[in-house]
């Protein structure tokens, strides 16, 4: 199984220390941990945050990536404050290098070859990376949208366009209420509200999450939940991103979709009980986890 994710990498800068973070990135190195072949395509920097990017991705032992260096813009930030609950809101500089993936021979290929693609709302801010983007969802063969609702960085018709040409959607439970507002949708359930983005957007694949609420999965038109798992949270960031990828990889790789999706609140919880949005856990650590929730 091979899978492309595409979009930002950045630097998560938070009051006291800084952690390097961008959903696509998350997602990717929690892909590969689980041995998954994953490709990165994202652009930094010529700068010293960008060094370090590549870096810290080359000590992963992540070798599949495709960065592209940019000499004019830099790399990304983003400005990280935490509540009193430890939930995660953020300040996202514009514009950045991620802002200008060119599209290549290279990242088409890689694309072409792969089972599907995951990006984020985020990385079609700007014209220059949604172009690449969408050109590339052209050649995909299962495309993968993870929403990222961060104003003023999204408009109604851009978004509109997006979860159009996506197979699968995830967003949460915040961006579910926004996207309804956007849409005019006035069902009031949450399984009428996911119904309607589908038929909206022409696909049978949708996923909410709901922080320590769980998740709703609605995949090939049945209903499936999990009600979450109690953690003391550090902070969440990160955590959706590695819910994505373990649900993602379970049910590409034909793990039923209870299984999957239990499996990915797991370890989404696990990193909102951890720092940073790249904790590292075992095989053995995550099997502990589930059987400890499982009597608790």
């Amino acid at each position: 199984m091979k899978i492309t994710c595409f979009g930002e990498v950045l630097w998560d800068i938070f009051p006291e220390h800084k952690k390097i973070g961008g959903a696509p990135l998350n997602v990717a190195l929690r892909l590969h941990s689980m041995g998954v072949d994953t490709c990165l395509i994202t652009r930094v920097g010529n700068d010293n945050l960008g060094n370090d990017i590549i870096r810290y991705i080359e000590e992963q032992e992540f070798s599949g990536h495709t960065f592209q260096i940019d000499p004019e813009n830099k790399t990304g930030e983003v400005l990280v404050e935490l509540d009193y609950e430890n939930t995660a809101t953020y300040h996202i500089s514009y514009p950045v290098a991620w802002d200008f993936i060119a599209y290549s021979k290279i990242i088409e290929e890689r694309v072409k070859e792969s089972d599907a693609i995951i990006f984020g709302s985020l990385a079609c801010r700007n014209k220059v990376s949604r172009n690449t983007l969408f050109r590339l969802l052209d050649k995909a063969k299962f495309k993968i949208l993870d929403v990222n609702l961060r104003p003023p960085h999204y408009t109604e018709k851009i978004l509109s366009k997006v979860m159009i040409k996506a197979d699968f959607i995830k967003l949460n439970d915040e961006e579910l209420v926004e996207i309804c507002k956007t849409f005019k949708i006035a069902a009031s359930t949450l399984e009428e509200q996911i119904t309607a983005i589908a038929k909206h957007t022409n696909t049978n694949k949708v996923c909410i999450t709901k922080g320590s609420k769980g998740a709703t999965l609605y995949y090939k038109e049945v209903f499936y939940h999990n009600r979450g798992y109690r953690v003391k949270v550090v902070d969440t960031v990160g955590a959706g991103d590695s819910f994505l990828a373990r649900l993602i990889s379970g049910l590409l790789q034909n793990e039923k979709p209870q299984e999957a999706l239990d499996y990915a609140c797991a370890i989404g919880a696990m990193v909102a009980g951890s720092h940073g949005a790249n904790p590292t856990f075992s095989k053995e650590e995550i099997r502990n986890f589930l059987i400890y929730q499982a009597y608790k």
